[in-house]
C-alpha cells in the first residue's frame, strides 16, 4: 500500500514515558514534537491524555502460515493481529508449503504483505532445502531478491549437521545476514519430546525434552560463529543454561544475538500438570528458576530481543492428547501486555528498555530500515500509542487471528494498544483494523 493518510496530531503523548508533548505526523515521517503544537488544517487530533508513544514493535519469529496453512492464519490476519498487537513490522518464518525455500517463494510474501498494509512483512528464508538440514537452500537468490531477505531459519527444525552449519554462516556472511537457529539436538530431544525434563514429566508419562538439547546446541554454535565470523541469532531462548553459554559468548565479542518469547518470560512447565495442549510449545515450558533467569538476562541485555513465536493452529491440530497435539501458541496482541506485566511493572526494564527489546534491537539485527528508530523529528513515523493505566481481558474469539491456541484466555493483561501507525497511517485504532472487515479486538 502506497501514499499517506492525512496528518495526525497526537496531543500530550510521553515518549518512552518522558514528559508529555505534542507530536505532529505528516508525509509518513514525525514532522513536529514539542509543547502546544498548532494543529495544521485537515490534520486528525488524537488526545492521548498522557499516554506512552514507542517506536512500533518488530517481531524477528511470526508463523503466517501463507502459503499453505491459510486455514489457520493468513498475512492478512496475521498483519491484523500484528497491528492490534503495536507492531509495525515482522519476520514471516520459513516453515511455510511450500517451504520458503526460493526467491519465488519470499518475493511472493513480501507481495502479499504489501497488499495488506498493516505492517511491513520481511519474509525469513529456509537455511536448508525443504527445511531437512541436507543441503543449502537457495540464499543468495533469496538476499538478491526483491524480497532482500536478511533472516534465514529452520525454525521447527535445528541445523543439526555442524558441517551444513559451518557452510551456511560463511554463506551468509557477505549479504550481512544472520541464521537464526532453533537450538534443539535432535538425538537428545526427538520430536516426540513435548515436556520440560524433570519430575514433573516423568509424573505426568509425557517425553521429557531437557534442556542441555537446547545449551548444547548454543555452545557449538557460537564457537562456528566466532570461527566464522558469521552473525548467529537464537530463537526462543529457554533455559538458565542458555543464558550462561550466551553471556560468555557476548564476554568474548562472539557476534551472537537471541531472543526470549513472551510465554517464556510468564508460565512454567507447572501448568502441564492438566494435561492442557493449549500450553504444548517448543521449546517447552521451562521451571521458575529458568523463567527467572530469563527475565534477568533480557533485563541486562544478555538476551536482545522479545520474538512472539506467534504459532497460529486450527483447533484439529491442538484438540488431542497432549502428546499428539500440535506445538505453538498465539503471540502477537498479548506481547505486549505480558511484557509489562513480567519487566516493566516489576521495574525490571523502563519504557525505554521496553522499546529497546522489543523494537530497537529487533531492527538492528533483521536489518529493518525504517523501524526502531528514535522518536525525532524526521524520523519515520512508525509508532504505536499505549495506555499503560488501562488493561484488558484475552478473549480468543475477539483476536484477529483465524486461529484461537492462546494460553492467555480470560487473563487480564495491563496495557492498551490504543493506536498503531505505520509511516503515519494508522493501521489500529482502539481495538480495531479499518482496512479489514472482521479484524477486531473487544477490550474489557
Amino acid at each position: 500500500m502506497t501514499g499517506f493518510s492525512r496528518p495526525v496530531l497526537l496531543r500530550g503523548v510521553r515518549p518512552l514515558g518522558a514528559a508529555a508533548v505534542d507530536v505532529l505526523l505528516a508525509d509518513g515521517a514525525i514532522a513536529g514534537l514539542g509543547p502546544s503544537l498548532e494543529r495544521p488544517d485537515g490534520a486528525e487530533l488524537i488526545e492521548a491524555d498522557g499516554a506512552v508513544l514507542l517506536p512500533g514493535l518488530v517481531d524477528l519469529h511470526t508463523h503466517l502460515r501463507e502459503p499453505g496453512r491459510e486455514d489457520t492464519e493468513t498475512i492478512a490476519t496475521g498483519s491484523a493481529a500484528a497491528a492490534l498487537g503495536g507492531f509495525t513490522a515482522v519476520h514471516a518464518m520459513a516453515n511455510t508449503n511450500p517451504v520458503a525455500d526460493t526467491a519465488e517463494i519470499v518475493e511472493q510474501v513480501a507481495r502479499l504483505g504489501e497488499l495488506a498494509g498493516l505492517v511491513d512483512v520481511r519474509p525469513v528464508g529456509a537455511v536448508s532445502r525443504g527445511l531437512a538440514g541436507e543441503q543449502l537452500a537457495e540464499i543468495a537468490n533469496m538476499a538478491r531478491s526483491s524480497a532482500a531477505v536478511r533472516v534465514f531459519s529452520d525454525d521447527g527444525h535445528c541445523v543439526s549437521d555442524a558441517r551444513l552449519m559451518r557452510r551456511a554462516l560463511e554463506y551468509l556472511k557477505p549479504f550481512d545476514a544472520v541464521l537464526a537457529q532453533h537450538a534443539q539436538d535432535p538425538r537428545l530431544a526427538d520430536a516426540s519430546c513435548c515436556a520440560h525434563e524433570g519430575e514433573l514429566s516423568g509424573r505426568l508419562g509425557l517425553p521429557g525434552w531437557p534442556s542441555v538439547a537446547e545449551e548444547s546446541v548454543i555452545a557449538r554454535d557460537v564457537m562456528l560463529a566466532r570461527h566464522t565470523g558469521s552473525r548467529l541469532h537464537v530463537c526462543h531462548v529457554s533455559s538458565a543454561g542458555s543464558v550462561d553459554v550466551l553471556r560468555w559468548a557476548k564476554q568474548r565479542g562472539i557476534p551472537v544475538t537471541a531472543e526470549v518469547t513472551p510465554h517464556h518470560l510468564l508460565l512454567t512447565c507447572d501448568l502441564l500438570a492438566g494435561y492442557d495442549p493449549l500450553y504444548k510449545v517448543n521449546p517447552p515450558l521451562r521451571p521458575a528458576e529458568d523463567v527467572e533467569a530469563l527475565r534477568a538476562g533480557l533485563a541486562d541485555g544478555t538476551i536482545d530481543a522479545v520474538a512472539t513465536d506467534h504459532a497460529p493452529h486450527a483447533a484439529h491440530d491442538k484438540d488431542h492428547a497432549f502428546s499428539d497435539a500440535a506445538f505453538g501458541m498465539l503471540g502477537l496482541q498479548t506481547a505486549l501486555g505480558v511484557l509489562i506485566e513480567t519487566m516493566v511493572e516489576p521495574g525490571r526494564l523502563d519504557w525505554a528498555g521496553l522499546a529497546d527489546r522489543m523494537s530497537v534491537r529487533p531492527a538492528v539485527i533483521g536489518r529493518l530500515a525504517g523501524h526502531g528508530r528514535p522518536i525525532a523529528v524526521g524520523e519515520p513515523a512508525n509508532l504505536t500509542l499505549v495506555d499503560p493505566s488501562a488493561s484488558w481481558v484475552v478473549q480468543p474469539a475477539a483476536l484477529a487471528s483465524l486461529s484461537r491456541n492462546t494460553p492467555f484466555a480470560g487473563r487480564r493483561l495491563p496495557g492498551r494498544v490504543l493506536a498503531t501507525f505505520l509511516r503515519g497511517r494508522p493501521t489500529a485504532r482502539d481495538g480495531v483494523v479499518p482496512a479489514l472487515s472482521g479484524a477486531s479486538a473487544v477490550w474489557a
